[in-house]
C-alpha cells in the first residue's frame, strides 16, 4: 500500500515529506471550474475532495492524500491570477488587510475518504505600490492562491498570522497528520 499525494505542487511535495517521506505523486484530471460551494472554506475542501477521489479510483488499494488552497478576502475567493492585471488586483485587495487561507484536505482509501479544512488568518500591512508592481513583475504571484507565495517575497508584508503557517502554504502538515492517524493510517 502507497501513500500518493494527489498535487503537482512543489511547495506541498516539499511540506508532504514532513509528514511521511514515503510517497508519490499522482496529479488528478479534475476539472476545478466545475466544483461549487456555498463559502470559500467548503470550496477547498471539495475541490481536496475530488481531487483525492479522482487519484483514488486509480489507486484503489493505495491512502490518497488531496489538498486545495484558497484564499478569501471582503468574501471573495482568490485563486490564481491568470495575468498581471488579475494579481495587482488579488494584490491591491490583501494589501492592509486581513485575509482568509483555506486549505480543504482529503484522506482516501479503498472506497473511503475522510476530509477537513484548516483556515488561516494573514494580516498584511500596506504594500506600497512600487513594491507591488515589482511582485507582479516577478514569475511569484502566478501560481499561488491570491497571488502570493507566504515563503517568498511577500513575506515582507506579513505582519502576522493566527494558524497554521504551513496552511498558507497549502499543506498543513498537523492537520493532515491528523487526518490521517484519525482514518487508521498513520
Amino acid at each position: 500500500m502507497a501513500l500518493i499525494l494527489a498535487s503537482g505542487s512543489p511547495r506541498r511535495r516539499e511540506l508532504m515529506a514532513l509528514v511521511d517521506p514515503d510517497f508519490t505523486v499522482a496529479v488528478s484530471d479534475v476539472d476545478e471550474s466545475a466544483i461549487t460551494a456555498d463559502t470559500p472554506a467548503r470550496l477547498a475542501q471539495a475541490l481536496a475532495s475530488a481531487k483525492a477521489q479522482a487519484v483514488a479510483a486509480q489507486h484503489p488499494g493505495d491512502t490518497v492524500l488531496g489538498f486545495d488552497t484558497v484564499v478569501e478576502c471582503g468574501g471573495k475567493v482568490f485563486g490564481k491570477p491568470h495575468d498581471r492585471a488579475e494579481a495587482l488586483a488579488m494584490l491591491s485587495a490583501l494589501s492592509g488587510t486581513a485575509h482568509r487561507v483555506h486549505t480543504g484536505v482529503c484522506v482516501c482509501r479503498g472506497g473511503r475518504a475522510a476530509a477537513t479544512v484548516e483556515t488561516t488568518v494573514v494580516h498584511f500591512a500596506p504594500i506600497p505600490p512600487a513594491e507591488l508592481n515589482a511582485y507582479a513583475d516577478t514569475a511569484e504571484p502566478y501560481d499561488k492562491a491570491g497571488g502570493y507565495a507566504i515563503q517568498g517575497r511577500a513575506a515582507r508584508w506579513c505582519s502576522g498570522i493566527e494558524g497554521c503557517y504551513y496552511n498558507i502554504m497549502g499543506l498543513p502538515v498537523h492537520r493532515a497528520v491528523q487526518l490521517l492517524q484519525s482514518f487508521g493510517t498513520e
